[in-house]
């Protein structure tokens, strides 16, 4: 039979089309918010038994069931724990004081960079990891894919990844970590994600990534964005949410593809500069270009936040998907706000076949 997969704080599904991409049968997928369900169930192609919950409320036996799997039988769990906990905007300073460095930068002054700290931020969706554990040892699965944003690995959330991995070496599982580039697996997005990959009967090997950003021989070209969304341009694709009016949308119109608001500095050579290079976020105002892959697509962006389409409009909703790897007619539900979300939190697809291949493939022996 089909290796079977339970998906753990599915989201919108990309670990789940990963895992049926890459010929395993999914069992069953847990998630706690509603709009992320009706998608789910939306797309019966990929998944199934969708529990609405969470969890912490759940057990290891309540997945095998729900999954109709005996004790002994064969089973994958993947997932990744909300990341928001673990992003960079939650471990910048709170008192301001790396605003202030840049702010004194940009101007000239001479100001020491303030350490990074080190003191996690209280949230209770940290624990949330730990919980992904439980299920992967209560299951008692033959391998696992566990996906977060690259910093998990800074030294104030580091000692959560490193709880996790040495919980499952020591119950008998071979780990191996990846820090990935979804451009470089077919991705038209240049999205970092780590992975651990784990098995019992022997160490995954990272896959090799089968497209480049550097020209790397023997690789194809990475995926540009121009190629993603080519034929999305259409009146039938148009959101009324994607004109662009307000403050900043003449400055948004005379940015440059592949630009941000530097475009606007005297450092670019603005005959009127509007800004100050480094005082926004970098991806202020950032424009696609159609001849490289997108930045990353964001779950919760600013009304200014990029990227925006090189026609100087918002990204639309399939646009996003495309950008991620969704399979095209896929189908999201909820509002647009809804739908940015489940998209900007996902897993790309493709970039998820391949971490499951590789686990499958130790697993699967």
């Amino acid at each position: 039979m089909l290796m079977p997969v339970i998906d753990l704080f599915a989201g919108a599904g990309g670990l789940s089309i990963g895992a049926t991409d890459a010929g395993c049968e999914m069992r069953a997928c847990v998630e706690i918010d509603a709009s992320a369900c009706r998608t789910l169930r939306a797309n019966e192609a990929y998944h199934r038994a969708v529990l609405e919950t969470d969890v912490a409320a759940i057990t290891g036996l309540d997945l095998r069931q729900a999954a109709h799997l005996g004790p002994r039988d064969p089973l994958i769990v993947v997932g990744g724990a909300p990341c928001q906990p673990f992003s960079k905007a939650a471990y910048w300073i709170e008192d301001g004081e790396e605003s202030r460095y840049r702010r004194a930068r940009a101007a000239g002054i001479a100001m020491e960079r303030p350490p990074a700290p080190t003191d996690a931020r209280a949230d209770a969706r940290r624990t949330l990891v730990e919980e992904f554990w439980r299920l992967i040892f209560e299951t008692n699965a033959d391998g696992f894919v566990f996906e977060n944003v690259p910093s998990i690995k800074h030294p104030r959330n580091l000692p959560v990844l490193d709880g996790f991995r040495r919980a499952a070496e020591a119950a008998g599982y071979q780990v191996t970590q990846v820090t990935a580039n979804a451009a470089e697996y077919g991705v038209a997005q240049t999205r970092e994600r780590v992975f651990l990959l784990g098995a019992k009967r022997g160490s995954p090997v990272a896959p090799e990534p089968s497209h480049t950003l550097k020209g790397v021989i023997g690789r194809k070209p990475a995926i540009t964005a121009g190629e993603a969304l080519e034929g999305f341009d259409r009146p039938e694709f148009f959101e009324p949410e994607e004109l662009v009016t307000g403050r900043w949308a003449e400055h948004l119109r005379t940015v440059p593809p592949g630009w941000n608001y530097k475009a606007h500095t005297a450092w670019a050579g603005h005959p009127n500069p509007s800004f100050v290079t480094e005082t926004r976020f970098w991806n202020f105002l950032l424009k696609l270009s159609p001849d490289r892959p997108s930045w990353t697509i964001a779950a919760s962006p600013g009304p200014w936040t990029g990227p925006f389409h090189w026609s100087s409009r918002r990204l639309r909703t399939v646009e996003m998907a495309a950008l991620q790897g969704f399979p095209q007619g896929y189908r999201l539900i909820g509002s647009r706000r809804d739908k940015v979300r489940q998209i900007g939190n996902a897993v790309p697809p493709p970039l998820a076949r391949r971490m499951v291949e590789a686990v499958l493939a130790t697993v699967d022996r």
